[in-house]
């Protein structure tokens, strides 16, 4: 899938009369800042070209150039034109400008999101959150007040360009039937076969090799399944959540760990500590991660999930040797990849 900023990206730089552009439509509630303008003009530098959107001559993206180049007394200005709807220019002008420039406030992503949910209600919440620059906890309450779902109840679209289904009850029920009819199917078989991720079927061949359903408990049939419209696990409030204590579940993380804490081995040597200090990192409460999700800055999304990601995978390799040497004992340093 192309994204429109490469597609405005793809025309070139022409000058065209500044008289001749529209200005209305901006994702800024409380409109221009006079400030940045006059930082603009003070900087004495050639401006990059505005983005116009063709069929309506409307700014997309580079009012404050305009209305610099409109104080130092120009005529002209440089522009590359869009050719896509009002709604592509619409999220144009949302994504350019959480990426450079004067960034957008709070308030503005949040309103420019219920706009493109509004819009775009097959795109996934990662996806919306990717372009106005919020978390997609954020976008889930603004999809759910707004009552925004695919048209026909069908899937929504992730950032990678793929279509999933809102609900995957079904699709790990179907799953469990590909893995009992043939066990040796990989699990990215499995997955282009069911339309989920290979998490979800790894989950799902776990669960059953547990002797259990292969939908999470309490999960209630016909209610969103183990991953998003982005082939990740769903999520209810932000990171997993956790148990209810005195359910009968395991205790939260942080609880664990303050237990682990007080074990000799692994207080006692420097190894053990070392786990112990990054377990500890991680044990945060569900509205901790929620805060911090929050407060990850549009231009450091990327990088931030990148490293999230990498350390997971860790994580899971972690978790993986751990398992094994539990398992065989034999299993030591020399037998490990």
């Amino acid at each position: 899938m192309r994204s429109t900023q490469s597609r405005a990206d793809l025309y070139a730089v022409e000058e065209v009369e500044i008289s001749s552009l529209s200005v209305g439509g901006s994702p800024r509630l409380a409109g221009e800042s006079l400030e940045h303008v006059e930082t603009l003009i003070a900087s004495e530098t050639e401006l990059p070209p505005i983005i116009v959107h063709r069929p309506t001559m409307r700014v997309i993206d580079g009012m404050h150039r305009l209305l610099a180049m409109k104080r130092l007394g120009h005529r002209k200005i440089a522009v590359r034109f869009f050719e896509g709807s009002e709604d592509e220019a619409f999220v144009l002008a949302v994504k350019s400008n959480i990426a450079h420039g004067l960034p957008l406030s709070l308030a503005d992503r949040k309103h420019a999101a219920a706009r493109v949910v509004a819009s775009h209600p097959e795109w996934s919440d990662r996806m919306i959150a990717s372009v106005t620059g919020i978390s997609a906890k954020t976008v889930a309450e603004i999809r759910k007040s707004a009552n925004a779902e695919p048209p026909d109840g069908g899937g929504r679209i992730g950032k990678d360009g793929r279509v999933r289904a809102a609900d995957v009850t079904e699709r790990r029920r179907v799953a469990q039937e590909l893995i009992i009819k043939d066990p040796g199917l990989s699990l990215r078989q499995v997955a282009r076969a069911a339309g989920i991720s290979p998490e979800t079927v790894r989950d799902v061949r776990k669960r059953l090799r547990r002797g259990e359903d292969p939908l999470p408990q309490g999960r209630a049939k016909g209610a969103a399944g183990g991953q998003d419209a982005d082939g990740r696990p769903a999520r209810r409030t932000g990171i997993a959540e956790q148990p209810t204590p005195g359910s009968g579940s395991p205790p939260p993380p942080a609880v664990v760990v303050e237990r682990l804490k007080a074990d000799p081995a692994l207080r006692f040597n420097e190894n053990g500590r070392d786990l112990l200090r990054l377990l500890n990192i991680h044990a945060l409460r569900t509205e901790d991660w929620s805060k911090i999700i929050d407060s990850v800055p549009p231009h450091c999304i990327e990088i931030v999930a990148h490293l999230a990601r990498d350390c997971s995978k860790k994580w899971l390799e972690f978790a993986s040797l751990v398992e094994r040497n539990a398992m065989d004992p034999d299993f030591g340093p020399a037998g490990r990849p």
